[in-house]
């Protein structure tokens, strides 16, 4: 994991023609809106299924869960296929690769420790993929079965 991490702070330069100074100043000053393609067909699909006591970006998790069902101690995760590394689609960039591979290497072992850590408060974690969202039913097979009464133990 440090390799990855001392590669990342390696290669963080952008290939352009301002200072880096400037560089960190605008990057920082972008802030996300969501995730209109993978959060909120979850949150649409909860509201659309009438799916209820689940609360949103759960701070006192670590990762920040997406959704999280406190009652039923179950977070859940919708992850973007590019930005977490989905073996299913094997989307790669491009360009930079020096860049991209560490930064999307790092992303999965960040996600690994937050779901062991999670686990450990003796909450279960679900995370949905981006490409599964395509097909509604499957996910909402997957989450009757974390949902479910009879599966909680």
């Amino acid at each position: 994991m440090r390799e990855i991490q001392k590669h990342y702070a390696k290669t963080r330069k952008m290939a352009d023609k301002i200072s880096a100074e400037v560089r960190s100043r605008n990057m920082a000053a972008i802030r996300s809106k969501g995730n209109v393609t993978t959060e909120l067909a979850v949150l649409k699909l909860f509201q659309k299924e009438r799916i209820t006591g689940w609360r949103r970006h759960y701070k006192q998790l670590p990762g920040k869960p997406d959704f999280v069902f406190p009652k039923l101690k179950l977070a859940i995760f919708v992850d973007g296929c590019y930005w977490h590394g989905c073996e299913v689609c094997g989307l790669s960039s491009k360009s930079n690769q020096e860049y991209w591979k560490p930064k999307i290497a790092a992303n999965i072992a960040r996600d690994r420790r937050n779901t062991a850590d999670i686990r450990k408060r003796g909450w279960r974690v679900l995370r949905i993929r981006e490409h599964e969202l395509k097909k509604e039913t499957a996910v909402l097979k997957k989450l009757n079965r974390v949902l479910n009464p009879h599966s909680i133990k």
